[in-house]
């Protein structure tokens, strides 16, 4: 019995994801109404607040889910350009790239810093953060990076990323900034090489 609640539980949060998601992707954070995809997912409103508090706490969930999908994009784009810095690139270049997808613009770089605040405070960029971080660390005891400080070096690079692809969001032509935001990432992490590279 307490099994199949919880499943219950799971399917209905599910079910209010994927509606509240259509909703933010088509008419933005503002407009977006708790009874409509509340209705959508066939619950009541009491089930949206008893999974999520409030369409705030629901909107985090769903900026959280994309935001997870959008690291394992990236994840797979860097595998495909090979083993360390090329995929460090490929991977911040990914990201940025993903600006230019409407449901991505605007519920991730366009709504989340408005309603979340600031990215870089956001639970699942941080993941993305302790990833860079990780692949900078191996990438300096390979002696491919300057021996610089690890946090530091993380952060810029998921910071410039982050902020290249909200620059690129915010335009009235986002594909006109993207080739020009990429080309930029890519020389800012180039700094980072060592010498010999």
């Amino acid at each position: 019995m307490a099994k199949r609640r919880v499943e219950s539980m799971e399917e209905n949060r599910a079910r209010l994801l994927h509606a509240a998601r259509r909703a933010f992707a088509a008419k933005g954070y503002g407009d977006a109404v708790m009874d409509d995809f509340a209705a959508e997912a066939g619950l009541t409103r009491g089930a949206l607040y008893h999974s999520f508090g409030d369409k705030r706490g629901l909107f985090a969930a769903v900026v959280g889910q994309i935001d997870g999908e959008m690291a394992a994009r990236a994840k797979a784009v860097g595998a495909r350009a090979g083993d360390g810095f090329a995929a460090l690139v490929a991977e911040g270049a990914a990201y940025i790239e993903m600006a230019l997808d409407p449901e991505v613009q605007r519920i991730v770089l366009l709504d989340g810093p408005a309603v979340l605040g600031d990215p870089s405070k956001w639970p699942s960029q941080n993941a993305c953060l302790e990833e860079t971080r990780r692949a900078v660390e191996r990438l300096m005891a390979d002696g491919v990076l300057k021996p610089v400080d690890l946090d530091a070096a993380a952060r810029l690079l998921t910071g410039a990323a982050l902020t290249a692809a909200l620059w690129v969001a915010a335009g009235d032509d986002p594909g006109s900034r993207l080739p020009k935001a990429v080309e930029a990432f890519r020389c800012l992490s180039e700094g980072l090489l060592a010498p010999s590279r």
